[in-house]
């Protein structure tokens, strides 16, 4: 019978690159940046790596299709490379794989990494499929943010909330982003916004302004993983170990018939569900001491709220205006400055939210350090609301 994760794996190093727009750099050099980072972090030798995921969405920028760009680029001892890729939550796949092969025995240290280098494809959002001349009526051929632009009026409409309360809400969840975001020198938007500015921007798709859609970036981050038996034999104290993985991908039910309302996230509520359990979680509203969700769009933040089970269906706006996920609120949320402030290099996203609640849980997050955190969550969301793929992780002090 499955008996889960939980604190059968222990992260023993991470890292991640400066987000930006990095003309100066190639992806391999990206990988570089953040491997040699989780390395030195980890405190072994790179001969001790046995498998590696890698996750990278975007093959004309130069690292291909296998686990060969990575290889070459991290010079690993050539072990077993697999390059996975799951819409905008490849990042969070990669570190499953290195997790699960850790803690199915096959391996004892592994390694995920995640990597883009949007900026060079010349993309002023993230590209589209191109499904060809027969495009199946259900597939969503909508802009990003008109997709999501629609999520917000069906929230809207679903929970009876006015126009302006729901662009005010959407609004300080920017304000707050950014303010978190300019006190991190890996940020890619590293600049402090205001309500005005988020309400007076230029409309991108109503209600979405210029300053409610993350942006395009280039960037890198990597995780080393092994058991907590390993992690001590080589000396690591106060350990952080993995608490629940769960991923939840659609079966259709959103986009092929009418019994989704598109106010909300199915797949991250089942997803959310599961970790919960598997990470022994049954009040998370005060168990869990802060979170990184993907917030691709400042209203995708606001849903996932109520998704996760932090906020109640319908209020997730009045929490956020009353400041309960800001840095100095019960349940802090996009600590680091989130997609908002980052951009979202899809195959690394992931694992940069995972980087900073693994900082934040070892008291190394400098400036944004909160008080005595001890459990972090991840959200991580591929596709549109119509059709994704959700991943959520939580992490947190051995035994916690």
């Amino acid at each position: 019978m499955a008996t889960g994760i939980r604190d059968k794996v222990a992260i023993l190093g991470m890292g991640c690159s400066k987000f930006g727009e990095r003309w100066d750099v190639g992806a391999e050099e990206l990988m570089v940046e953040a491997y040699i980072e989780a390395l030195q972090d980890s405190g072994i030798d790179n001969s001790m790596i046995q498998a590696a995921w890698h996750s990278t969405h975007i093959d004309e920028v130069g690292v291909g299709k296998g686990g060969t760009p990575a290889s070459i680029a991290l010079r690993l001892p050539n072990v077993a490379v697999t390059r996975v890729e799951n819409f905008c939550a490849g990042g969070s796949e990669a570190f499953r794989g290195a997790v699960y092969g850790v803690a199915s025995g096959a391996y004892d240290i592994a390694l995920a990494v995640g990597v883009e280098k949007l900026k060079d494809t010349g993309y002023g959002g993230l590209p589209t499929g191109a499904p060809g001349t027969l495009n199946p009526l259900w597939m969503a051929n909508g802009s990003a943010p008109g997709n999501f632009a629609q999520l917000a009026s069906a929230y809207r409409t679903k929970h009876g909330v006015s126009k302006e309360d729901l662009k005010r809400a959407i609004a300080h969840v920017s304000v707050k982003s950014h303010a978190n975001g300019a006190k991190n020198p890996k940020a890619h938007l590293q600049k402090p916004i205001t309500e005005e500015m988020c309400l007076n921007a230029p409309m991108i798709a109503e209600p979405l302004g210029l300053f409610d859609c993350c942006g395009v970036s280039d960037g890198a981050a990597a995780a080393i993983v092994t058991t907590p038996e390993i992690a001590r034999a080589l000396g690591k104290k106060d350990l952080i170990t993995v608490k629940a993985l769960q991923l939840s991908v659609s079966n259709g039910l959103e986009s092929q018939h009418n019994s989704w309302d598109g106010s909300y996230f199915h797949t991250a509520r089942i997803a959310a569900r599961k970790a919960y359990e598997e990470a022994g979680i049954t009040d998370p509203r005060n168990q869990v001491s802060m979170m990184e969700v993907h917030d691709c769009f400042s209203v995708t933040e606001l849903v996932t709220m109520e998704d996760l089970h932090i906020s109640r269906e319908g209020e997730g706006w009045k929490d956020v205006l009353n400041g309960f996920y800001d840095a100095d609120g019960q349940v802090p949320c996009q600590i680091d400055g989130g997609l908002k402030c980052f951009g979202h290099p899809i195959g690394a996203s992931g694992l940069r939210m995972l980087y900073e609640m693994y900082l934040q849980l070892q008291g190394r997050a400098g400036a944004r350090q909160l008080k005595n955190p001890s459990i972090g969550m991840t959200h991580n969301l591929g596709g549109a609301p119509s059709s994704n793929v959700c991943s959520v992780a939580i992490i947190g002090a051995m035994g916690a």
